[in-house]
């Protein structure tokens, strides 16, 4: 494995760990970036579910962008999985933004899961 790939896989893991031991029982917000789209998940690590999912490939949300790689992308996404998410009854999660830092497009779907309603 390149030396970057296992970097990325120790992070993950890590941060994996540390939100096992503070989860205390609530659904995972998993945040997926490429470079062209944006994906989250609400997902219950215990059945092992996805609770709640949304995307920059969404039907509703590609008419409305011109592209899935930006912040305001990040943040219609970042709404419509907390629309989702409260939908099927989901308030509290735990964020998981996996290898990547709280930064950019993270940083923008996080703040617009939080003005959605949900809360971690």
């Amino acid at each position: 494995m390149s030396d970057i790939k296992e970097r990325k896989l120790r992070r993950r893991q890590r941060l994996r760990h540390q939100l096992r031991r503070k989860s205390s029982g609530r659904p995972r917000l998993s945040v997926f970036r490429s470079g062209k789209n944006i994906y989250a998940q609400v997902i219950d690590d215990a059945a092992g579910r996805t609770l709640a999912a949304a995307s920059s490939l969404d039907k509703e949300l590609r008419e409305s962008l011109s592209t899935g790689a930006d912040r305001a992308a990040a943040s219609a996404v970042g709404k419509l999985v907390a629309a989702r998410a409260q939908a099927a009854g989901i308030v509290e999660v735990v964020f998981d933004r996996g290898e990547y830092l709280y930064h950019g497009r993270v940083k923008a779907l996080a703040e617009a899961a939080r003005e959605g309603g949900l809360a971690f």
